[in-house]
């Protein structure tokens, strides 16, 4: 199975996607593509565990934070669009993930929410 079937499997049975934030700043871990120049892309998590191993370093600060499928399609999907930010599955310690174009992601996310 692809990182990508799997996290979209974990992301239907609980509903919720996880992304790290910096409550002091009020930031979020955005990394830049390793696919694409001049591409910011932020990283979510299918499970809470996978995003906090990742709190280290420069991402010591910060702290795995839920989002709900319906409030991703119903807040975030516009902030992002506008930012023409990419979503990266799962990013580990190595630096590679998937990365996907918000609106193919919002979509499969759209999916999993009529589930």
């Amino acid at each position: 199975m692809s990182t990508q079937q799997q996290f979209f499997e974990e992301i239907a049975a609980t509903q919720m996607i996880w992304a790290l934030h910096d409550k002091e700043t009020d930031g979020w871990v955005i990394v830049d593509s390793v696919q694409f120049e001049d591409t910011d892309v932020m990283l979510l998590w299918s499970r809470e565990s996978i995003a906090q191993s990742n709190c280290t370093d420069e991402w010591a600060q910060y702290v795995p934070t839920q989002i709900s499928v319906a409030e991703w399609l119903e807040f975030w999907v516009e902030d992002l669009a506008t930012d023409n930010v990419m979503i990266g599955l799962d990013w580990q310690e190595d630096g590679e993930c998937p990365e996907m174009e918000l609106v193919e992601f919002s979509q499969k996310i759209a999916e999993i929410e009529k589930l």
